[in-house]
């Protein structure tokens, strides 16, 4: 479970799932904030359609760590974890895993992550014991919020949105991938945390797309919130990082081969970069001298393009695009494309008629073109 206070948690007492909350000081009134599904279903609905069953694959099982990665568990030590109170993490390291300790509560990452790609490898107890979501059952929270359930569902019934691959009480997985109690099962996760403008209002909400044992269950779902029993809970204003957090939901589920990858956020153009092109207006007469029929000079499988004038500008159009492409006059004899970084720069003869252009796209070299007459 997170730190923060005001998050709302699946833990476990008694073996039972209860609400976390911080307790109200007398007089305060209860604040109801419901938040409704994306679906339209109700969390935890029996009604609601359970997935087909996929065999699963092991491309993924036992993958080693790639040389960027975060390591949070290498089979040794439980270093990079702690309790869920900040002290030592309790769990039992055994064989090259380690295993829930019934009763120890959650384990979470010492160091806090955004956005993510997560490898985890997860076996439920073998023989298994316990029906529904008292069979095998732990999570892994993304910033210890947003669960991705770990759950026995190998030939075991439950509600769909706490299967085995399912983003708990939000998204039941789109396959049923999970493998016999016992045998190693894989989690791949790419995780996008929830984006908030400078007052604190959430602007993009957390999305994840998430392979187990190499089938794809998630595929880009955003989530309303962050996990919890019965209903999810509103985003805390301005988070978008937190840790790894492992559940103890009483069962003894092992764990391995634990890892991460930071993911970078793409970065927007400056102002200098994301200046539009200077265009310059051309007479039609001038237009109309570039317009026309353009192809390469080569054996096989030249490019040809055809120009047209439209109005002040020019149009492009390729043999492989059904629609053509608007190019703006920059110089007399150059021309871009608005939302392309390329062009064209015609070639004039000495009666002032096109006779060649160059197309430059991105860094390639310009490729040159001659006037086709038909």
């Amino acid at each position: 479970m997170s730190a923060r206070k005001v998050r709302l948690g699946r833990i476990v007492l008694g073996g039972s799932a209860v609400v976390a909350a911080s307790l109200a000081t007398a007089g305060d009134q209860p604040r109801v904030a419901s938040i409704p599904t994306p679906s339209g279903w109700r969390q935890h609905d029996v009604h609601r359609p359970k997935p087909t069953v996929a065999e699963p694959a092991d491309w993924s099982l036992a993958a080693p760590a790639p040389p960027d990665a975060v390591v949070l568990f290498d089979g040794r030590n439980l270093d990079a974890w702690e309790s869920a109170s900040g002290g030592p993490a309790e769990w039992t390291v055994a064989d090259g895993g380690f295993a829930v300790a019934p009763g120890k509560g959650a384990i979470r990452t010492k160091e806090e992550f955004g956005d993510v790609q997560i490898h985890l490898e997860w076996a439920s107890p073998d023989p298994a014991v316990g029906t529904g979501q008292n069979r095998g059952n732990s999570g892994l929270f993304v910033m210890g919020a947003f669960e991705l359930q770990i759950i026995d569902s190998y030939k075991a019934d439950t509600y769909a949105d706490g299967m085995a691959g399912a983003l708990y009480g939000q998204y039941p997985p789109l396959y049923n991938a999970t493998k016999p109690p016992g045998a190693w099962q894989a989690y791949d996760i790419a995780f996008r945390a929830p984006r908030f403008s400078p007052d604190g209002a959430l602007r993009e909400p957390a999305r994840v797309s998430a392979f187990l044992n190499g089938v794809l269950v998630q595929d880009n779902e955003s989530l309303v919130g962050g996990t919890s029993w019965l209903e999810a809970v509103a985003y805390e204003p301005g988070v978008s990082t937190g840790p790894i957090e492992l559940q103890d939901h009483g069962h003894p589920v092992k764990f391995r081969n634990i890892w991460l990858r930071k993911l970078p956020e793409r970065r927007p153009p400056t102002d200098a970069e994301r200046q539009e092109p200077k265009v310059v207006a051309l007479p039609a007469a001038e237009l109309d001298a570039l317009a026309g029929s353009y192809a390469e000079q080569a054996e096989e499988r030249g490019l040809t393009i055809e120009v047209t004038r439209q109005g002040d500008d020019l149009l492009m159009r390729l043999p492989f695009r059904a629609t053509p492409l608007r190019i703006v006059p920059i110089a007399p004899l150059q021309f871009v494309l608005p939302y392309t970084q390329g062009g064209l720069t015609f070639e004039k003869d000495e009666k002032g008629r096109a006779k060649a252009v160059q197309l430059t796209i991105g860094d390639g070299s310009p490729r040159p073109l001659k006037r086709v007459e038909k």
